[in-house]
């Protein structure tokens, strides 16, 4: 394969604290300093939410244009993916950052099980989100957790209801959601290509099924997502040092299948976002 793949790096989320695991990036400089060891070691996106000095989760739209302003000037270039989801705040104060204009959000458009609650995502909000991406520009990134999320993704991008290219990703092995099935995998795989054959697919793996996940993609021709967010070891006994370990292995991965990693810019085309 000659395709090249696009590395995205989940740098913190919103539940590892540095008790799970020290490298755990929490400040607004402690994720700079983690993105750009990131975007050296492969990764080409940025997916970032952000925290309160306490470590809890936030959607204070500050702290994310902070955020902002610190990646544009470390990392020139990378795509800065910022996170709508329902962790950080209710509601539409989970869109509040959405006028920075960044490259991608998430975009999360059913609801579904999470380890211990409903990550609950009603109609009208979804619409709410898409309309504020659509306003300022910003290209979703479709966060599927089920089959019916990858049909209602296709659905709204037909309807022209999703700002840019229609771009989704896998998320396998959530407890209570999907799990990490590679029948289910192959399966996402064909419905992308019969339904929405111009669209990209990327996967994300969550805890040990990082590295499982990571390869179906490569080795399928979808781009993949790894990150501290995900998963924070290297194997049951190893924490990983870094976000940039978790990528770098990643792209050994695209290595082993004879695709190359790709550069910001040409994740940037690949994907169809303006330029930086």
């Amino acid at each position: 394969m000659s395709n090249p793949c696009i590395l995205c790096c989940a740098i913190t989320g919103s539940v590892p604290t540095k008790a799970d695991n020290p490298a755990v990036p929490i400040s607004v400089s402690e994720q700079v300093e983690s993105s750009h060891a990131a975007v050296e070691a492969g990764a080409s996106i940025i997916h970032a939410h952000v925290r309160n000095a306490d470590g809890t989760p936030s959607s204070d739209p500050d702290k994310f244009a902070a955020l902002k302003e610190g990646l544009e000037k470390h990392c020139p270039g990378v795509i800065i993916q910022f996170s709508t989801g329902g962790r950080s705040g209710a509601g539409q104060a989970r869109g509040g950052m959405l006028p920075l204009r960044p490259d991608m959000a998430s975009l999360s458009v059913g609801s579904n099980n999470f380890p211990t609650r409903v990550y609950e995502n009603p109609p009208d909000l979804v619409a709410w989100l898409s309309s504020e991406m659509q306003t300022y520009e910003v290209t979703p990134e479709i966060e599927a957790f089920d089959l019916s999320h990858i049909l209602q993704a296709i659905w709204l991008s037909s309807e022209r209801k999703l700002y840019g290219n229609l771009y989704v990703q896998f998320v396998m092995g959530v407890k209570n959601a999907m799990f990490a099935d590679r029948e289910v995998f192959d399966f996402y795989v064909q419905i992308m290509k019969t339904r929405a054959p111009d669209a990209q697919w990327c996967a994300a793996g969550i805890g040990p099924n990082q590295i499982i996940v990571n390869e179906w993609a490569i080795a399928a021709g979808g781009h993949t997502r790894a990150g501290l967010e995900d998963n924070v070891r290297l194997d049951r006994a190893t924490l990983a040092p870094s976000n940039a370990a978790l990528i770098a292995r990643a792209a050994k991965l695209c290595e082993k299948y004879e695709r190359p990693v790709a550069t910001p810019a040409q994740a940037r085309s690949v994907l169809g976002l303006r330029a930086a």
